[in-house]
This record gives structure tokens, C-alpha cells and sequence, in this order.
């Protein structure tokens, strides 16, 4: 109850600051679980995919469900899938499927920036209107009545406190949710590279092995 005064003291310029705050909340818990390492980074994954190429087990089944076990998976599947190729071919499928990926990542972070660059403003613009509600007064009632001037200061000082409570986490988990994905990326590009590397030289070492049986046999 008495949260709700000061929400109602505040006036209308509240409902926009409480709004920023769910949606950055909401951002937050679910970017939050969404990024968790186990889930973007499964463990030992990279060394299962190598086990089925080189024990020839690899099948379109295992393909599919390693496209949507993970963001990790989603690389290593396109990687699979162009693995006769050339290397060249081979890496730029992955990097055009690793973007794709990195922008799933990163989704909603954009909007959680801007609650943390717009909730400031919007409390600086309740304490400019408390501001103006409080000149009103003056220039009605004048200065000796202090409960008339009362309702103007608390708009001002608890809409830009409330704007403030609002983008301080907000910024902090902007900060560290980009820090996340971009310690996410970098470890999926080790992961996708060596699986490239071991692909390219399997490819190698299968194509020189053919040559030679055909050479024995001819």
C-alpha cells in the first residue's frame, strides 16, 4: 500500500518508468536463462560430432537433431553438411550461419539498452513537470503554503529516483549480457574451427588414400 501512494504521488509519468522496468526484467531473466553455458556451449559436443565422422556413423539424423540441440550445433551442423567442399566454401557457410547465430544471441539486448539510456530521461522528465506543477503553485498560492507546493516535489524527486533505479540494472545487465555473448562467440568460434580444421584434413587424407588404392589397382 504504501508502494502504491508513492506510485500514485508520482503521478502519470510512473507508468511509463514501471513499464521499462517489466520489460527490462523480463529481458533480463530470459536472456539470462538463454545464454547459460550448457546451453549455447553443450559439453564434449564437438568431440561427439568428431567420434560419428571418424567412426563413419555420421547420418542425416544426427545432422538434424545436431542443428537444434544448441547455437552450437547449428554451426557444427552447417559444417557437417558442406564437409565435402572446399575449406574456403566450408568456412564461409559457417560464418554466414555463425552470424545468424550471434544475432540470436544477442536478441532483445538492443531494447534493453535503450530502457537503460531512456528510463534517466524519463524520470528527468517527471522532475521537470513536478517542477512546472510547483511554479504553477507558487504563481496561484504563493510561497506560504507548503502543502500546496508539496505535491509538485515529491512528482519531482520520486520519478527521477524511480527512473534511476530503473536504468542502473538495466545498464549493468546490458553490460554483462553483452560481455556473455561475446565470451559465447569466441569460444563456438575455437569449437567450429577445430571441427573445420579436422573436417579439411580427413577430406586430405581420404581423397590421397583413394589415389593411391586407384593407382595400386591401375
Amino acid at each position: 500500500r504504501f508502494m502504491l501512494e508513492i506510485v500514485k504521488s508520482a503521478g502519470w509519468m510512473m507508468l511509463p518508468i514501471i513499464l521499462c522496468s517489466v520489460i527490462a526484467a523480463a529481458i533480463m531473466l530470459e536472456r539470462f536463462w538463454t545464454l547459460q553455458h550448457r546451453r549455447v556451449l553443450p559439453k564434449d559436443l564437438t568431440r561427439q560430432v568428431w567420434e560419428w565422422v571418424s567412426k563413419n556413423q555420421l547420418s542425416p539424423e544426427h545432422i538434424k537433431t545436431l542443428r537444434d540441440s544448441s547455437p552450437l550445433g547449428e554451426i557444427l551442423a552447417v559444417a557437417l553438411t558442406n564437409r565435402q567442399r572446399d575449406r574456403e566454401i566450408m568456412k564461409e557457410r559457417v560464418e554466414d550461419t555463425g552470424r545468424h547465430v550471434v544475432h540470436d544471441l544477442e536478441r532483445y539486448l538492443n531494447t534493453l539498452g535503450t530502457i537503460a539510456g531512456v528510463s534517466p530521461l524519463l524520470g528527468l522528465l517527471g522532475t521537470v513537470v513536478g517542477m512546472v506543477k510547483v511554479f504553477a503553485a507558487i504563481t496561484e498560492f504563493g510561497v506560504g503554503d507548503p502543502g500546496v507546493l508539496a505535491g509538485g516535489i515529491s512528482e519531482a524527486l520520486i520519478t527521477t529516483a524511480a527512473g534511476l533505479s530503473v536504468a542502473i540494472p538495466s545498464l549493468i545487465g546490458y553490460r554483462y549480457l553483452r560481455g556473455r555473448v561475446g565470451a559465447l562467440v569466441v569460444q563456438m568460434e575455437k569449437e567450429a574451427i577445430t571441427l573445420v580444421e579436422a573436417l579439411h584434413r580427413k577430406q586430405f587424407f581420404d581423397t590421397l588414400g583413394k589415389q593411391r588404392r586407384e593407382a595400386v589397382n591401375g
